[in-house]
């Protein structure tokens, strides 16, 4: 039974720790799986907007933490990208390992003042904290292209709030289903070198291969992948329904899908975890 607090998983010294978005059951188990294949931990996130799919954040938070539970590698559950304090504040009461309170559109003294809150009832309950700082492009069309987070003002928002991990904007952006997107790799190195916690890639399926190992090595501690592996699951039920027109029973398509997620989980996994990197 390995359910962790997400602090067992990801601290200042990591690098390069998987965090998969969990969408539906059938996700959850096949992140899980990798997870167990590899004998690797694992981040499992849910979103707000898995949350306002689900109908509630309860139902589908027992469920991801029953399935964390029975796995046999270290297993954590974040809540992600939470632009709620007050889904933030009910993932707290629920347990989570961690939560995402997602500010960044808010001007920084607001973004300061919401994630402070948020901080002090996390940190009181045991739970860390992730924020964001500098716009990640391509998220509900709220964040402009081209941002880029500063080091001092990262710092500074650190200082500020007392946050436990940071997302920063370093040239990925979110949704891209090809692999394009271009980091820059000195500026994870300065924020790496400004900033006292670890820092969070988003947007990482449009980072090929090559690029989310720099990055690692560059100083990213936790990668966040949701749209390449939800490509995967809904490839594999296209080509199993094509396969088999006639088909009915959802779970001969689902468990497609699910099998796909887990090997490209697993084949990430073993990919980020093969990161060699300079100690801190």
């Amino acid at each position: 039974m390995t359910l962790v607090p997400t602090r067992a998983i990801l601290d200042r010294t990591t690098r390069g720790r998987a965090a998969f978005n969990v969408v539906h059951l059938e996700t959850a188990e096949a992140l899980a799986g990798a997870a167990d294949d590899t004998g690797l931990p694992l981040i499992l996130q849910i979103s707000e907007n898995c949350v306002a799919y689900h109908g509630a954040l309860a139902p589908v938070a027992a469920a991801v933490s029953a399935i964390a539970q029975a796995a046999s590698a270290p297993i954590a559950v974040h809540l992600d990208h939470a632009v709620s304090e007050e889904l933030a504040l009910e993932a707290i009461d629920l347990g989570f390992g961690s939560v995402m309170f997602d500010g960044a559109t808010l001007p920084f003294a607001e973004n300061v003042a919401a994630t402070r809150r948020v901080v002090r009832a996390a940190h009181a309950a045991g739970v860390l904290v992730e924020a964001e700082l500098g716009e990640i492009g391509g998220k509900d069309g709220a964040h402009a292209p081209g941002v880029r987070t500063d080091p001092a003002e990262a710092a500074q928002f650190a200082a500020e709030t007392g946050v436990d991990a940071l997302a920063v904007a370093v040239g990925s952006s979110h949704a891209m289903t090809d692999r394009t997107a271009v980091l820059d790799l000195d500026l994870i190195a300065r924020l790496h070198d400004a900033v006292d916690v670890p820092l969070v890639l988003h947007g990482s399926s449009g980072v090929a291969d090559e690029n989310l190992r720099a990055a690692v090595a560059a100083g990213i501690a936790k990668v966040n992948i949701a749209t390449q592996l939800t490509k995967q699951y809904t490839e594999a039920v296209r080509r199993a329904l094509a396969d088999r027109p006639a088909l009915v029973d959802s779970r001969s398509y689902t468990r497609a899908g699910r099998d796909a997620v887990r090997a490209e989980a697993a084949r990430l996994l073993a990919l980020l975890d093969a990161v060699p990197v300079a100690s801190s």
